[in-house]
């Protein structure tokens, strides 16, 4: 059974048409990889890509990264054998392209359930992300989120999201940030992971580690990325501090100490603290455990 809540810091686009880039694909140190079958794979070259996808993922040790497969759109003649492929080959995670409504992940949720049952899945055990890339879709971030019980999270996608509203990409991000909130808004209501849209310009490293310090400061689990390069500099904005690292450290000490002598709630340091300040303070260990940085023992 996937994890619906690992950690996301990084989500790498790679070509389901490219048998050589999958191959190596994990070697970069990404948390997931998104095996494209949309946009990166030619008009008649899908079946070919599926191919390729299938035996990449019965075939490769991905050492650990996650697994993800971006399907054709619903409106398309390609989704289900996408996804067919994708389950048999046994993916962790669907990703839904220009999702819009609930009706959406629903539809892909029906569908899910008969070809886990074809190829002897566990019944839920492939998971869906879904990427909003129009008004339409940011606006019904939400109902989308509590669509089904497989949605692990919710993504923004720049490209189309701006070409819909009329606008193009700035350094400031002014164009994005009412739909950013609008979406971890909607992931956050219902306890979903909200992941950022991708940065295309490979010579503009800097303006990338802005991005994506924006997303990090604005509570985005991850980004998805398109290069390598892109990876690092991710890990390293989404790497905690050492007194982050400490102060989750000696809060979840606290809670558990505390907890276990049927102490509900409790002060540290003139702090009241309860069960409830733990899953904030584990997610920073296990990011700093994700990043090197952690030594201890929790």
């Amino acid at each position: 059974m996937a994890d619906k809540n690992r950690l996301r810091r990084t989500l790498m686009f790679v070509s389901a048409q490219t048998p050589g880039l999958m191959k190596e694909a994990y070697i970069y140190g990404a948390d997931s990889i998104i095996f494209d079958l949309e946009d990166a794979v030619a008009e008649n070259q899908k079946d070919a890509a599926r191919f390729s996808l299938y035996h990449a993922l019965k075939t490769i040790d991905f050492m650990g990264a996650e697994r993800v497969v971006r399907i054709n759109a619903l409106d398309t003649p390609h989704w289900k054998e996408d996804v067919r492929a994708a389950v048999a080959g046994g993916a962790d995670t669907i990703r839904i392209p220009k999702c819009e409504t609930a009706r959406d992940v629903e539809a892909l949720d029906v569908h899910l359930n008969k070809v886990e049952a074809e190829f002897g899945r566990e019944n839920g055990s492939t998971l869906v992300m879904a990427a909003l890339e129009s008004p339409k879709g940011v606006l019904n971030a939400l109902q989308i989120c509590e669509a089904s019980a497989r949605m692990i999270g919710i993504a923004i996608s720049g490209g189309d999201f701006r070409k819909t509203m009329q606008t193009s990409y700035s350094p400031s991000g002014n164009e994005m940030f009412a739909a950013r909130g609008n979406i971890l808004l909607a992931a956050r209501a219902c306890g979903k992971q909200c992941y950022d849209t991708v940065f295309t310009d490979l010579n503009d490293m800097d303006g990338f580690r802005a991005e994506a310090i924006l997303a990090k400061e604005m509570g985005f689990d991850g980004k998805s990325v398109v290069s390598p390069r892109q990876i690092n500099i991710v890990h390293e904005v989404f790497a905690p501090s050492a007194k982050q690292i400490i102060e989750a450290e000696r809060v979840v000490r606290a809670i558990r100490e505390n907890t276990a002598k049927g102490i509900g709630i409790f002060s540290l340091d003139g702090q009241m603290l309860d069960i409830a300040f733990l899953p904030g303070a584990e997610r920073i260990i296990a990011l700093a455990k994700a990043s090197g940085i952690y030594e201890g023992d929790l």
